[in-house]
Formats: C-alpha cells, structure tokens, sequence
C-alpha cells in the first residue's frame, strides 16, 4: 500500500515537473513587424498577406469531390452488367444518376455554382 502510494507520488511529480519544463521551454518570443510580414525584398507589401479564403472556391471543391467519388461508383456498375440482372442493374444504375442530377439541380438552384454574384 506504501510503495503503491509513493510510486503514485513519484510519477505525478515527474509528470508535473516535465509539463512545467515544457511549458516554460515552448513559450515564442514577442513578434516584431517584419517577422509577421511577408518577404518582399524589403520593401513593405503592397496589400494584406493573409487573404481571407474564398467560400465559394470551397463549396466548388466539395461540389468537385463529391461528383468525382460518384464517378468512382459509377465505373464498376459497367463491369457488373454481365454478372447481375439486367433489370435490376438499370433500375440501379437510373436511380444513382437520378440522385446525382437532382443533388446537381439544387446546387444550381442554391446558386453555389455561380462564381460572380
């Protein structure tokens, strides 16, 4: 019960003192101007470094990502024909397009796939 005890105290002040070391070690130094600025040859920038990001590039992205991971369950459909119903198959496949154009039709509609407002 004693060794469990002190073993317990033992790893608890290890644990405390190398947070602390790593902690005070970590801190950056104050920043200056020209640390934060971007390099120009030493000239000051014309215009702001950190543009804000394009919302509209990030939902054409996603739109993107989203048709080309379809068209990656779309492909092997073709490979299968031979080894399913055929009926079935069209069924199948009609209703994953249907999906597909009806998601395209009401990103159309949102107007994300307008780029100029």
């Amino acid at each position: 019960m004693l060794l469990t005890l002190t073993m317990s105290t033992l790893i608890l002040m290890i644990s405390m003192i190398v947070m602390f070391l790593a902690s005070l070690l970590s801190k950056k130094p104050m920043v200056d101007r020209e640390k934060m600025s971007p390099f120009e040859c030493g000239f000051d920038p014309k215009s702001l470094s950190r543009m804000p990001f394009s919302l509209r590039f990030f939902l054409i992205a996603i739109i993107f990502l989203i048709f080309d991971v379809e068209i990656a369950l779309l492909l092997p459909m073709i490979m299968i024909i031979k080894f399913s119903n055929l009926m079935v198959w069209t069924f199948t496949s009609l209703f994953f397009i249907f999906i597909l154009l009806a998601g395209l039709y009401h990103e159309w509609n949102q107007g994300a796939l307008e780029w100029s407002e």
